[in-house]
């Protein structure tokens, strides 16, 4: 949500306003074959209080396409059910990764805002120590001469 308050009259793709045959008009199929989608679960349109279907907009475009797998594709039914449900288990999961990609960056953020608390909190007067290598090399020293002027 986006903090708004909704109005509880605003139409959405999915409120159920379509009553089962001007659904069917719309997806260009007939009523019963409407109820035989809603018997098998490819489509599962809200129900009034008197048990009567009604579709929303998301219901009209999924009787569509259902239709055109079955039609044009020729994808049997319980292909197309399972097409339906993988598309919603991926929408599900796409939506899950943005909720922790959000998360993550927000992670990141609080991890580098403390990590700068800490650099700042550094005593200047030291220094980063840096383990020297060991090594079996001789250096020689000679102290330098002083030239006479």
């Amino acid at each position: 949500m986006d903090g708004r308050r909704r109005n509880p009259y605003e139409l959405t793709e999915e409120t159920p306003v379509y009553v089962i045959s001007v659904a069917a008009q719309l997806s260009g199929l007939h009523p019963q074959t409407l109820r035989q989608y809603d018997r098998l679960g490819l489509v599962s349109p809200d129900r009034t209080a008197g048990r009567g279907r009604r579709y929303s907009a998301r219901d009209i475009e999924l009787l569509r396409q259902v239709q055109q797998l079955s039609q044009d594709e020729g994808i049997n039914l319980a292909g197309i059910k399972r097409i339906i449900e993988l598309e919603n288990q991926v929408a599900a999961l796409q939506s899950r990764v943005v909720e922790m990609q959000a998360a993550l960056d927000g992670a990141a953020a609080a991890m580098q805002q403390r990590e700068a608390a800490v650099h700042a909190s550094y005593r200047r007067d030291l220094v980063p120590y840096q383990e020297v290598q060991q090594t079996s090399a001789l250096v020689v020293w000679r102290p330098k001469r002083q030239q006479a002027d």
